[in-house]
């Protein structure tokens, strides 16, 4: 099957036309006129149907969109998919909308669905239209939305990496958590995101992808650096258990989808290093100057999506990422004196009322570390002289004032759990973890795993 569009003269106004189209030699076999017609149906009502992927063309606009409109279709199609999973598979898929996950129940009842809608809409397509030779102008407009989509959310991924705030640089409290308490998505997060370097320049691989696929002349490279990156990146979702394994595998199924045209091409160019024809995308309408202007709009709405996603970085860098000021008591804080209604509690590692350490890294929340090292985070409100914190269900859990009796030493002074207490902290340098500390070296004379 070939779809790459080839010029017949060097008229300005010369009639492009897809080669399999043009020679009537030469239809498309049964099987790849149905596998188009599933894909067609298939990974269309995907791009359209799972939100992210079309919110990216809001581009800029969508910064000032309701918080949840990057869900809208799904929150539609709620209530039906509840009825799928619940009949099908016995299950109740509701679509937690407070979720970061792709991977959701209902998301997958929505790919089983759409898996079986188009399966059946194949069936139908291909008894009432067997007779047709080909879908050579057809798969020139699926295919160059099929790029687009993938385009998209190439720079959407990119920018969250080129502006590190996908993966941001380990908090306070991640230098303090055991490691095998970790999942293997923190372990994942928190190793990217020790090195900003390096996740910037995974971004910018993805970047660098979307950008050339928004033009046409360029598409292919793209695809193919495209490829390569979602490979990596699906492979560490599948290993490392990140929700989002459902996206990064349509978007590495969709990359192939694009890449299978030219397949022979790209065989006889990388692997039997024999003489290739020109590889190129499909051409749209059947004049040149119509496809300059084609070519155009792609570039320009390459640009309008660009520009959203450097919008949603900039601010995202200064609303959760490093640009984002640090509360003004920032880091951890070692107990050094914890005393309960006027009597010390010594640091036993059985003693359930003691503090060990006590962390602040955001507005609106502290981190305290019990003397077993389970740490626990509370709802609070803190101020320059005063914290309130509440424990579980909003029950108080402590009122505590605050003095700085020097630079690097905190006072606090209330009640915790409803029984006074008086607590002496000692802020700890965050440059004393080797996480931190370790540095740069070109010459070891000794690898350094510690």
């Amino acid at each position: 099957m070939d779809f790459v569009a080839s010029q017949l003269s060097e008229s300005p106004d010369t009639v492009l036309a897809d080669p399999v189209a043009a020679d009537p030699t030469r239809p498309w076999s049964t099987v790849t006129k149905i596998a188009f017609r599933f894909c067609f149906l298939y990974f269309g009502l995907f791009c359209v149907l799972f939100a992210q992927i079309t919110f990216a063309f809001f581009g800029i606009v969508g910064e000032w969109l309701p918080k949840l409109a990057v869900m809208w279709q799904m929150t539609v199609l709620g209530p039906p998919l509840q009825w799928v999973g619940r009949v099908v598979f016995g299950v109740d898929a509701v679509l937690h909308q407070d979720s970061g996950s792709g991977d959701q129940t209902v998301v997958w009842v929505m790919v089983f669905t759409l898996a079986v809608v188009a399966a059946v809409g194949t069936a139908v397509w291909t008894l009432m239209d067997r007779r047709r030779p080909d879908y050579a102008r057809l798969s020139a407009w699926f295919l160059t939305f099929l790029r687009l989509c993938i385009a998209g959310q190439m720079l959407f991924y990119g920018f969250a990496k080129l502006v590190p705030t996908q993966m941001p640089s380990p908090p306070p409290s991640a230098l303090l958590r055991s490691f095998g308490d970790l999942s293997p998505a923190s372990v994942l997060w928190l190793q990217v995101g020790s090195s900003h370097p390096y996740e910037m320049t995974l971004g910018a691989v993805e970047v660098l992808a979307g950008l050339l696929m928004f033009l046409p002349r360029t598409a292919t490279l793209g695809t193919l650096l495209g490829l390569a990156s979602m490979a990596q990146v699906f492979l560490l979702n599948m290993t490392f258990d990140v929700p989002v394994k459902i996206l990064s595998g349509h978007l590495l199924l969709m990359s192939l989808v694009l890449l299978a045209p030219q397949l022979r091409r790209l065989t006889d160019l990388f692997v039997l290093q024999r003489p290739s024809e020109p590889v190129s995308q499909p051409a749209l309408f059947s004049s040149a100057r119509a496809n300059r202007r084609a070519a155009t709009a792609q570039a320009v709405l390459g640009l309008w999506v660009l520009a959203g996603c450097i919008l949603a970085s900039w601010q995202a860098w200064h609303a959760y990422g490093g640009g984002k000021p640090k509360p003004e008591l920032y880091g951890i804080w070692s107990v050094r004196e914890f005393a309960v209604n006027g009597k010390p509690l010594p640091p036993l590692t059985t003693d359930q009322t003691r503090w060990q350490r006590l962390v602040f890294e955001t507005d609106g929340a502290l981190t305290y570390q019990r003397m077993n090292g389970e740490l626990v985070d509370a709802p609070a409100t803190i101020t320059s002289d005063t914290i309130t914190a509440t424990g579980p269900g909003g029950a108080a859990l402590a009122e505590l004032k605050v003095s700085r009796p020097a630079a690097r030493q905190l006072q606090l002074t209330g009640t915790l759990q409803g029984r006074p207490v008086q607590i002496t902290l000692d802020q700890v340098d965050l440059d004393q973890f080797t996480l931190r500390n370790r540095g740069f070296h070109w010459v070891q004379e000794y690898p350094f795993f510690k």
